[in-house]
């Protein structure tokens, strides 16, 4: 898995991992989106499926079947959707 730690930025590294053709993944990316410009974060996004085919299955078996994930500065934060009050907290928004 590639780091998804804090970035030299010093900001908090927000990666939504995802799947071509999810709809849920297409929701939750455009919304983060809207949160990070608001709170000041950066989003990435993965592809779970691309990772796997790109040599790195490791993505995809840990987090394949609850697509949607966010992870937050490397850990994994929330799936299915955004929990934004803990999301908030957990920014110090």
């Amino acid at each position: 898995m590639a780091d998804t730690g804090a970035a030299a930025s010093g900001r908090p590294q927000v990666v939504l991992l995802t799947r071509d053709g999810c709809t849920l993944c297409v929701r939750v990316h455009a919304r983060l989106g809207e949160l990070a410009r608001e709170w000041g974060f950066d989003l990435s996004c993965v592809d779970v499926d691309a990772a796997a085919a790109a040599g790195d299955p490791g993505l995809r078996a840990e987090f394949g079947d609850r697509l949607p994930v966010v992870l937050l500065d490397g850990r994994e934060h929330s799936y299915w959707d955004i929990d934004e009050d803990r999301l908030r907290a957990d920014l110090g928004r």
